[in-house]
């Protein structure tokens, strides 16, 4: 079962294959992409990798949460899974 790593606090200057490469070396990366903007296209400073296992995940958490890529101290962690359903509000009715 595949595992993803929320990486945050990425440089501006990190790409989809750079992160590839930082995270590669601890595991067999399925995915790896940096969050953009979808007007500007500029990088929204985190990103996330998947692993092929949760044990590959785990090692590249403990290698490399807090340690520099790109000029930047980057946190490594393990993705927040969202549950289905969205947080639809409440219906708005005037009076």
């Amino acid at each position: 079962m595949s595992a993803k790593v929320y990486v945050g606090n990425l440089s501006w200057n990190t790409t989809d294959d750079s992160l590839l490469q930082a995270f590669s070396s601890y595991g067999q990366v399925v995915d790896s992409i940096v969050m953009r903007d979808r007007e500007t296209g500029r990088s929204r400073g985190f990103g996330f990798v998947t692993f092929s296992s949760d044990a590959e995940a785990q090692t590249a958490i403990a290698s490399l949460n807090e340690q520099e890529l790109d000029g930047r101290r980057i946190k490594v962690n393990l993705a927040n899974a969202r549950g289905s359903g969205g947080g639809g509000g409440g219906q708005f009715t005037r009076s």
